[in-house]
């Protein structure tokens, strides 16, 4: 089932209410719960039950609303459907009673038109087909230009040349369009052609996010580099969505341990690509555009969880730990959060609550906490015994050497064992 922003129909609403059954049933019975965290350590499922709880309230507020609207009060419904004119139109719908096969007659279409329009939320509709549903719904809506495309057109407008050739001379160099999809003389089209690649990305997706470095979250929503590289990572995902639908289930973590011991192979990073996506979580490696601080990103795509990673410092220590920071955002922040998306930069020194909970995911999953405080490889300087503990934990030992050099605050000790240059090989169709 794909993330809801609102439900807005029964077919949405009985897979809702089986959803919530299920969290439900988890959560009360010891015998169905421990599968799903077997050999996890304690604080990674602390997390994740405090996620399906957080998952189940979400979407008891999501079927409250429904309900109330279909009673007649909308508000909660609107509240949620935000400054969206294809859900205000389905709110309306809904608030006057109508079913889809009703409003569908009543526009002289057919029912699965109706659904088609509903289910990408009117963004394949054109002006005039949208105005005649609003009319028909008795709804009137003013259009500006700056509502019609967000903040993107205007930061499109706003950027210096500088910044237009950065990111088109990155675009080029790593294979982000084809020739035919420029024509023209190149510095002004190139420029027309980024001003619509970032509009039309916000107007589908909204201002692209919220980059969580640090206690105060920063507003990145006029950072052209970082609207670029999430619109690259969307366009990725939804070419590959196309060719084959993906279903994430938020109850079924039983796959991380095996996820984390991929680490001990040479393809290791690869395979736990193939993992993510038998998950129905998509890993996307995109380089970053120069001038960006970011290391991995995670956010939905069509309700399907995205992982986004640039490979800023390309070490198997930094993977596997960026690699698991952002699973562990698709995991506890799946109904909080996810839909904004979180942009992290792995340098930063201070960070919020919510990345706290992610580092304290990621690390736990490579290295729990209570073997670690108790393993001679914290303070040793012995390779043989930080190879050991590795072995004994079936991880990668650059992810242990990472983890020393990390707490000792010194990155000039074993930096030959946290595997530099092992990464991007092994996404070279990806950038």
């Amino acid at each position: 089932m794909a993330k809801l922003a609102v439900i807005l129909n029964e077919r949405e609403a009985r897979e809702a209410r089986v959803l919530s059954a299920e969290f439900d049933k988890a959560l009360s019975s010891e015998m169905l719960f421990r599968p799903i965290i077997s050999g996890l350590p304690p604080t990674v499922v602390t997390g994740f039950r405090k996620a399906i709880e957080s998952h189940k309230n979400e979407l008891q507020s999501l079927l409250d609303a429904y309900e109330a609207a279909k009673a007649g009060d909308y508000s909660a419904l609107q509240r949620r459907a935000g400054n969206d004119p294809g859900l205000s139109l389905i709110v309306g719908r809904i608030a006057r009673g109508l079913t889809q096969k009703e409003l569908g007659r009543k526009l002289g279409l057919k029912e699965q038109q109706i659904q088609r329009y509903e289910a990408d939320r009117y963004t394949s509709i054109s002006l005039g087909n949208f105005h005649r549903v609003a009319s028909v719904l008795g709804m009137q809506w003013t259009l500006a230009l700056s509502d019609w495309a967000g903040s993107g057109w205007n930061v499109a407008k706003q950027i210096s040349a500088i910044e237009v050739k950065k990111i088109m001379k990155h675009a080029r160099e790593n294979a982000w369009f084809t020739g035919s999809d420029i024509d023209g003389p190149v510095e002004e089209e190139s420029f027309n052609y980024l001003q619509r690649y970032v509009s039309n990305h916000i107007v589908k997706y909204g201002t692209p996010t919220l980059l969580r470095t640090g206690f105060n979250v920063e507003d990145h929503s006029d950072d052209l580099l970082l609207v670029a590289w999430r619109a690259r990572v969307t366009r990725i995902a939804e070419e590959m969505l196309a060719k084959q639908q993906s279903e994430y289930n938020p109850l079924d973590i039983s796959w991380l341990l095996e996820l984390v011991r991929l680490s001990r192979h040479a393809s290791g990073p690869a395979r736990a690509r193939q993992l993510l996506h038998s998950k129905g979580i998509l890993l996307i490696v995109e380089r970053q555009i120069p001038g960006m601080k970011v290391d991995g990103a995670a956010f939905l795509v069509n309700g399907v969880p995205v992982i986004g990673l640039t490979l800023r410092r390309d070490a198997l220590d930094n993977f596997w730990f960026t690699l698991l920071h952002e699973v562990a955002h698709v995991i506890l922040h799946y109904r909080a959060g996810l839909n904004i998306g979180f942009f992290d930069d792995a340098e930063a020194a201070d960070i919020d609550e919510v990345e706290r909970e992610a580092n304290d995911f990621a690390s736990n999953m490579l290295i729990p906490d209570e073997k670690w405080k108790r393993s001679p490889a914290r303070i040793t300087k012995s390779a043989a015994v930080i190879e050991k503990f590795a072995q004994e934990l079936e991880i990668h030992p650059a992810i242990v050497y990472g983890r020393i050099r990390k707490e000792r605050n010194d990155y000039t000790i074993f930096s030959s064992a946290i595997g530099s240059n092992q990464v991007r090989k092994h996404f070279t169709t990806e950038g």
